[in-house]
This record gives structure tokens, sequence and C-alpha cells, in this order.
């Protein structure tokens, strides 16, 4: 178990509360594994409370009690992970292409014991438009592209009225700014920019929040050629992924 800073410790307790020592389990897996199969730098291990655990699990004010997640670009689990440790009351589907970050999610998932509640898929989040899975309350992104094509990605996956949280940086207001109408066009609200974790962190998360208001029918992107090759990992193949599907049971 890898023991929050003291300097973060109220932070972390207060996200994480009689979770914690699980979180410090998470902590050691990605400070280990994740270093060594590439999914975190080596620079960030010292970090990972900070600018990891407490920046995801902060987000996790803004999810209604019992909601089903779609977090869209997992890699290692962030921040899809950090919210099935901070919120057992969560159903969450992990979706993520790579076959080598899938693989290390499934390990995490079990060595964690969150089998219950959460689904690793491996798959792009372009290619399960109308699922499996099912149109989640929330979906959540971590800085994985700019906000017009993430809400592409993400939005068709949100039940309307569900909502697309993405974890962004200091240039949110300006990607606001330069793809509310992109945004309006696939058929979301205005985007908003929300602070999580005032008190907790400095500087605290920034996530913007945009309501999916209406169902538009959008053309289908065509499949990838790698979508299309059975038996070919997306690691070899190259890409953001395979499109191929793998489930653990919940």
């Amino acid at each position: 178990m890898l023991e929050p800073p003291v300097e973060h410790r109220a932070a972390a307790e207060s996200v994480f509360g009689e979770r914690l020592a699980l979180a410090g389990r998470y902590a050691s897996l990605l400070a280990t594994d994740g270093v060594v199969r590439g999914l975190i730098g080596p620079r960030e291990a010292p970090r990972l409370w900070e600018r990891h655990l407490i920046n995801c699990g902060v987000m996790s004010e803004m999810i209604p009690i019992g909601a089903s997640v779609i977090d869209v670009g997992s890699g290692a689990g962030l921040p899809g992970i950090v919210l099935a440790v901070a919120r057992p009351d969560l159903t969450i589907t992990l979706v993520e292409p790579l076959a080598r970050r899938t693989a290390f999610l499934s390990e995490a998932v079990t060595a964690l014991g969150l089998d219950a509640t959460v689904t690793v898929v491996r798959g792009r989040a372009e290619d399960l438009a109308g699922g499996p899975p099912a149109l989640a309350d929330v979906v959540t992104a971590r800085a994985v592209a700019p906000l017009d094509r993430l809400a592409g990605w993400c939005l068709p996956l949100a039940a309307v009225g569900g909502r697309l949280l993405a974890l962004k940086g200091a240039t949110a207001d300006e990607e606001v700014a330069e793809h509310r109408g992109a945004v309006d066009r696939l058929g979301g609200g205005e985007p908003v920019v929300r602070l999580c974790g005032i008190g907790l962190i400095d500087p605290p998360s920034t996530v913007v929040e945009i309501v999916r208001e209406r169902d538009v029918v959008a053309p289908r992107p065509r499949p990838s050629k790698r979508a299309a090759t059975p038996g070919r990992s997306a690691d070899d193949a190259g890409g953001r992924g395979s499109g191929k599907r793998r489930s653990r049971r919940r």
C-alpha cells in the first residue's frame, strides 16, 4: 500500500473515507506495474496522490448516488478506477482500446476486488455508440482530446439527460468558447466549467460539464481496418484500438 504524503492525507481521507487503504493499494499498483508497463511516467510516481488520485477523486462530488458511469479512454484507470474506489455505489464501465491497457485494468479491478461494480471493455468509444454498454447517466474522460472530438465520442454514450464530465486543464474556458457550436450540433447543452475539490487541492480540478439534451442522429463513422481484422491486437496495429470488446463480468 502506498500511503498518501502527509501534506495530502487530509484531502485523501476526505475523498476516499474508509476506503483510503484501498486507494493506497491502487496507488501502489500504479507506482509499480503502472510504471513498468508504461502506463504512468516514472516522474509521476511521487505525485500520484496529488496529481492523479485526489485530482480525479474530487469529481465524485458531481456524480449522483447510484449512477451508471462510462469512463472513456480509461488508460491506467484514471478517473474510472479512482471513482470506483471512492464510490462503491457507482456502476462503472472502463472503455479503452489498447490491449496492454485493458490487461492492466482487468488485473487491477480483480486485485482491488472491484469486479462487482466495474466492467472493462476493450474498444473505441465511437464504435460503441448504440451499445453495449447501455447508455450511462455520466460519461467521464480525462484530457484525451479537444472538447469537440471528446463530445463526439462521449455524448452518444450518455442517456438523454445524462452528462459528460471532462477533466480539463487551464485551457478549459478557451475550449468551451471555441467548441460550443460543435457541442450544440452533437445534442449537448451549453458547456459549463466547474471547479471540484475547492479547499482540498490547489488548484482545484477543472471539469467541463455538458448535459446531453437531445438525441442527434449522426453518420456512423466507418469501421477502421483494425476493427475489421479478426485477431489483430490494438498494440500491434497501432492507433486508438481494434474496436473489439472484451468485458469482465459484473
